[in-house]
């Protein structure tokens, strides 16, 4: 990154996203140990930012690995149901009201807001979700091979990819 004008408070130091870069890395990780798509494909894509905007959202201490109460949090937080959603849009605006005088914008908050943006804003053709209903243990009639497929917001692909990519971690 280059570095930031202060206009003249003598910081003069490179303004570096740490902890959003740290959080893309353990989904990166998580979602690479899942083994459960391309790292190429703009669905992984989603995975990786609904699970590093998750890390970077929630509460704990930022440690070397992924200890087994973290694990336990994201895989509370990225349930299906849990409100991901509105927990997400909540948290980011909790830190966008500044507490101190205004000074350079966060770069860490910069990233995940711009990772939120294109969750939400990017829709991805994939199968409906909300149609497969519960599973069922009846065999399935060969017959019907079409899946009905939906444009949807990439958060909703991705949340279940990341979810399914922490169990497996």
């Amino acid at each position: 990154m280059r570095p930031e004008d202060h206009e003249g408070t003598g910081g003069g130091g490179l303004l570096v996203p740490m902890a959003w870069m740290y959080s893309e890395y353990i989904a990166d990780e998580v979602l690479a140990t899942g083994d459960l798509m391309e790292p190429t494909t703009l669905e992984y894509r989603a995975g990786r930012d609904a699970l590093a905007l998750t890390i970077f959202l929630s509460d704990g201490p930022v440690a070397d690995e992924l200890c087994v109460a973290r694990v336990h949090q994201l895989r509370l937080l990225t349930a299906y149901g849990a409100g991901w959603r509105r927990w997400v849009c909540a948290r980011l605006e909790a830190l966008e009201r500044p507490c101190a005088p205004a000074g350079p914008p966060d770069p860490d908050l910069t990233l995940a807001r711009a990772a939120w943006r294109w969750l939400e804003e990017t829709e991805l053709l994939a199968a409906d979700l909300d149609a497969l209903g519960p599973p069922s243990w009846e065999p399935v009639d060969s017959g019907e091979e079409g899946e009905t497929r939906v444009w949807t917001p990439a958060w909703r692909l991705g949340l279940p990819l990341g979810h399914l990519a922490v169990h497996l971690y």
